[in-house]
C-alpha cells in the first residue's frame, strides 16, 4: 500500500529525495576517502619520527660507551681559537 501511495502521488519528491540521498552519499564517501588518506600520512609520519629518534638513542649510547677517561693520567685539552683551551678529565678522581 505505501509503494502505491508513493509512485501515485510523490514521485517527484520522492526522485528529489533520492538524487539528495545519493548526493549525501557521494559527499560522506569523499570526506571518508580524504579522512583516511590524512590520518594514514600521520601515521606515517609519526613512525619515521619515532625510527629517528630511536637511530638517534642507539648512536647517543653508542657514543658514549666509546666515550671514557684516560686512565694513565693525561688529560684531553680542545684548542677553541685564540689563547683559549678547554680541559676534560682534569677534576674527576681517581
Amino acid at each position: 500500500m505505501v509503494k502505491e501511495f508513493a509512485v501515485r502521488h510523490g514521485s517527484a519528491l520522492r526522485s528529489l529525495a533520492v538524487l539528495v540521498g545519493l548526493l549525501a552519499t557521494v559527499a560522506a564517501v569523499v570526506v571518508g576517502a580524504v579522512l583516511a588518506v590524512v590520518f594514514a600520512a600521520t601515521v606515517a609520519v609519526i613512525g619515521v619520527m619515532a625510527s629517528a629518534l630511536l637511530g638517534f638513542a642507539g648512536l647517543a649510547l653508542r657514543a658514549r660507551r666509546t666515550a671514557r677517561a684516560r686512565s694513565d693520567g693525561v688529560i684531553e685539552a680542545r684548542h677553541l681559537g685564540g689563547h683559549h683551551w678547554v680541559a676534560y678529565g682534569w677534576n674527576e678522581s681517581r
